[in-house]
């Protein structure tokens, strides 16, 4: 999908039809896992070497990281704003993760991704929640992205309405913060991870850290879509849990960790309170939210994203010695402020090379790349 939306970035609810229609009427279960693998492929060589992905694919995502070599959490979503299909819906998620228990290794696992609040009903919700506590899966959910949410649950208006009642679903706005909608109904019970979090304020940040949530930053995406900017200097000084995303390349266009964090960084200096005397987040904050913060936000923290005996081997080489960023005087902030995922060289995931000197070690990219061509080839000509 990268550069699949740009047309329809202006509307959120046409990019999301959009997006759903290409991918389920148009796209094959092994465009699907293409698409995933070869996503994989530029995680590695921008030095990702663990990934949250939230797919309806679930099943080609988790076997695209197996055949890669990446560490991830493959979230199976699940979408029913009608409550009378609840039930339904949530039998065929049981489904599909008692399908996907069977690919579980030691470096990918799956867990439950109840889409957003405005695309499953509350009933629903609260089974996955159950479900992914009985089961001891992870949770991963979109929250208080936008305005359009915020006025779907707060007033009962809007595009996100108006789609209800066009399919005659009912619905009667809670009036409160998607934060404390989905406190309500067991969803912050799972410690989930939450992405976006932008139409939040100082209530609901105090939720989401005394109830052990977890948030995915993701500032380019929300800043493509005209979302808004979340308070990512908010959620760090009360230690919340916070990695960096991408929220995929089709709001996005790459996957590329350190610029995300570059970005997080700029932004979140743009928006700084000269005259509150606030402290400027810095290159070190960025590297942690990218690494150790990353690790906390999926659940991984003592076994991932930091550099100690015992920890598993997971870890990137960046070149710090090319025309673009010397003088280095400090690499951190060389790092964040001058290098991008093409200057990795090297990445490692538990311990072994999965990409060296501009080559992955564990496909044959060609053959992906070729079909990567047909697939863009098919959508082009289909919409």
């Amino acid at each position: 999908m990268r550069g699949f939306l740009e047309s329809e970035e202006a509307d959120f609810l046409r990019w999301l039809k959009k997006l759903t229609f290409a991918r389920l009427e148009l796209m094959t279960r092994d465009d699907i896992y293409v698409s995933a693998l070869w996503g994989a492929c530029e995680a590695l060589r921008a030095g990702v070497t663990c990934v949250a992905d939230a797919s309806d694919g679930a099943f080609e995502s988790m076997t695209a990281l197996r055949d890669v070599g990446l560490r991830g959490t493959v979230f199976q979503e699940s979408f029913g704003p009608d409550p009378n299909l609840a039930a339904d819906n949530f039998a065929k998620l049981k489904s599909k993760v008692l399908r996907l228990r069977e690919l579980e290794t030691a470096l990918v696992r799956p867990g439950v991704s109840p889409h957003a609040p405005y695309s499953v009903c509350a009933s629903q919700l609260r089974l996955i929640s159950e479900f992914a506590l009985g089961e001891r899966l992870p949770l991963m959910m979109h929250a208080a992205e936008s305005l359009a949410e915020e006025m779907f649950l707060r007033e009962g208006r809007g595009t996100f309405a108006e789609g209800l009642a066009n399919r005659e679903i009912e619905w009667r706005a809670p009036g409160i913060s998607t934060i404390e909608y989905l406190k309500r109904h067991g969803v912050l019970e799972t410690h989930p991870l939450l992405a976006h979090c932008i139409r939040v304020d100082a209530s609901d940040i105090e939720t989401i850290k005394e109830t052990g949530s977890r948030i995915a930053h993701c500032p380019k995406s929300n800043a493509k879509l005209g979302h808004g900017r979340a308070p990512l200097v908010a959620f760090l000084r009360k230690e919340i849990a916070v990695g960096l995303g991408s929220d995929s390349v089709a709001s996005n266009n790459n996957c590329d960790l350190l610029e995300e964090a570059r970005f997080a960084v700029l932004l979140a200096r743009s928006e700084r309170d000269e005259s509150a005397n606030q402290n400027m987040l810095s290159a070190t904050d960025a590297l942690y939210a990218a690494t150790t913060g990353g690790a906390r936000a999926l659940g991984l923290e003592g076994q991932v994203g930091e550099l100690r005996e015992g920890m598993q081997a997971d870890f990137a080489v960046v070149a710090l010695s090319r025309t673009h960023q010397l003088p280095c005087y400090d690499p951190a902030d060389t790092l964040i402020f001058a290098s991008s995922g093409r200057d990795v060289v090297l990445t490692v995931v538990a311990g072994r090379e999965v990409y060296r000197e501009s080559r992955i070690t564990t496909i044959d990219e060609e053959r992906v790349r070729g079909r990567m061509q047909e697939i863009s080839f098919k959508l082009r000509t289909h919409m």
